[in-house]
């Protein structure tokens, strides 16, 4: 069973997401892999030890698994799963498997801005964060973050109230919330987003952990808003992957004479772009949004490519469910049939090409095609 040869490789290669990859590339599925040879096994670069652990697994720390994926709302996504996120599966370092719990795990490709910053900010800093997060998940982005206190925290309260989902990437397995002051947080993200990981149930938050659960969440967003964060600040790490993986930086500029200022300036100097609305953001993501709807649609390409945008099938059904009148999100993902992250895709371009009006109370109503 495919599930159990992914249990065994994330107990003996918990990372390295980047050589499996090459080996499914060449064997075309893990329980093909396993049953590779040992040398053949340490020929392709695992090392001894993780080749004696793939052999021979603690059979007790894979049944602990088991046991805690059988309740609904968990998951194990491997690297080959369909639900694994795409962009995270094309940076250089993924990792071998994602720990998720919550509803829908849609929107581990749904389109994501990542919003990280200080742990003790200002309190113009959290309102700026939580305000923009809620603007933007308003508007069908899925606000990704790391559950910490401050800056974090501010954005997924931000999301939750938007309506339009947020994953919070924990550096501690998912049954060991850190900080325990969030415990109540993380439940209401489990019912309306996702929790994640890449480290099993029952690992302990380590200080190495987080810089790992900071490429996890450059890696799963088309682009990364720095709100407040000194000099030495944790969120620059998450800043500079995005900058590496070839994902948008924003940064919020600030005082002078504020510390927690420092961190964004220095990234606007280093090419991030300063943003003071949040407007800004959805800008300059236009045309990376569009391009990921299309990577990520389940249609063929080549068929929609003569057809604007009101003639395709999917966004003319979605127009004519829409109608002029305002309706809510979730009235529509009724009506369509479609998911969550899918509507919200949609519903994205529908609005950059000025079809669709984004209204209070996560409500959408349909504006008048242009006729020049």
């Amino acid at each position: 069973m495919a599930l159990d040869a992914w249990l065994r490789t994330a107990y003996a290669a918990p990372s390295g997401g980047r050589r499996w990859l090459d080996l499914l590339a060449k064997h075309g599925d893990v329980i093909h892999i396993l049953n590779l040879p040992r040398a053949e096994l340490e020929a392709a670069g695992l090392s001894r030890a993780c080749v004696d652990k793939l052999l021979a697994p603690d059979t007790a720390i894979l049944d602990a698994w088991r046991d805690w994926l059988s309740p609904p709302g968990r998951a194990f996504v491997a690297l080959d799963s369909p639900a694994y996120p795409a962009l995270l599966r094309d940076s250089p370092d993924p990792p071998v498997a994602l720990w998720v719990a919550g509803g829908d795990l849609g929107l581990l490709n749904a389109p994501q801005i990542a919003i990280v910053g200080s742990r003790n900010p200002t309190r113009s800093g959290r309102d700026t964060a939580e305000r923009f997060a809620s603007y933007l998940s308003e508007r069908g982005l899925t606000i990704t973050s790391g559950l910490a206190t401050g800056i974090d925290g501010a954005g997924h309260l931000g999301a939750l109230a938007g309506g339009g989902g947020t994953i919070a990437v924990l550096g501690s397995g998912l049954d060991i919330i850190f900080p325990p002051s969030h415990t109540g947080l993380a439940e209401r993200i489990a019912a309306n987003g996702l929790l994640v990981s890449e480290f099993p149930p029952g690992t302990p938050p380590r200080a190495a952990h987080f810089p790992q659960r900071n490429r996890i969440i450059a890696g799963l967003s088309i682009g990364t808003l720095v709100v407040e964060a000194a000099r030495r600040s944790g969120s620059l790490i998450t800043a500079r992957l995005a900058g590496e993986y070839g994902r948008e930086v924003f940064a919020i500029p600030g005082s002078i004479h504020n510390p927690l200022a420092k961190g964004c300036h220095e990234l606007i100097r280093q090419g991030a772009k300063l943003v003071d609305d949040a407007a800004d953001i959805l800008v300059e993501l236009a045309p990376l949004l569009a391009i990921e709807l299309e990577r990520t649609a389940p249609v063929d390409s080549a068929e929609i490519a003569p057809l604007s945008l009101t003639e395709q099938p999917a966004y003319k059904a979605l127009l004519e469910a829409l109608g002029f009148d305002p309706i809510g999100f979730s009235m529509l993902v009724e009506r369509t049939g479609l998911t969550a992250a899918e509507l919200s895709s949609m519903l994205l371009v529908l609005e950059f090409e000025g079809l669709v009006e984004s209204l209070p109370g996560s409500r959408y109503a349909r504006l008048a095609e242009r006729t020049s």
